[in-house]
């Protein structure tokens, strides 16, 4: 849960590097969420939880472009390599295994790396307080 509320508290932060850990926990908590608003729009039959689960939607899609370029600067692609989810099936595959990918060792043009020797520290202290 703390990568996901890194991931929130970064809102608009698209520069920088987002490690494997961070980009798929975002991922994982954000699914979870969206399910359990569809659970629930399901089992009361309301339009509320429809409504909540849009607002949601709008609230994390700027975060989530946000972690998604930031994965993808850390692997040291552009963050042009968005525009890959325009090509059905093709493009979503060749996403997906650059987002499965290892981190680009040592520093590259966005940063350096989140993984990087002397930076366990700060990652071990995410939500730390």
């Amino acid at each position: 849960m703390n990568w996901y509320l890194k991931v929130i508290n970064q809102y608009f932060d698209f520069s920088g590097r987002a490690r494997r850990k961070e980009y798929w926990m975002f991922i994982l908590f954000n699914v979870l969420i969206s399910w359990t608003f569809s659970i629930l729009d399901f089992a009361f039959a309301t339009f509320y939880f429809t409504i909540a689960s849009y607002i949601y939607s709008l609230i994390v899609f700027i975060p989530s472009l946000a972690v998604l370029l930031r994965r993808l600067h850390d692997m040291g692609k552009s963050g042009w390599y968005f525009f890959l989810l325009f090509f059905p099936i093709i493009g979503w595959i060749w996403l997906l295994v650059l987002l499965c990918m290892d981190s680009e060792p040592g520093v590259n043009k966005w940063g350096e790396n989140p993984k990087g020797f002397g930076n366990d520290n700060v990652i071990n202290q995410i939500g730390v307080e």
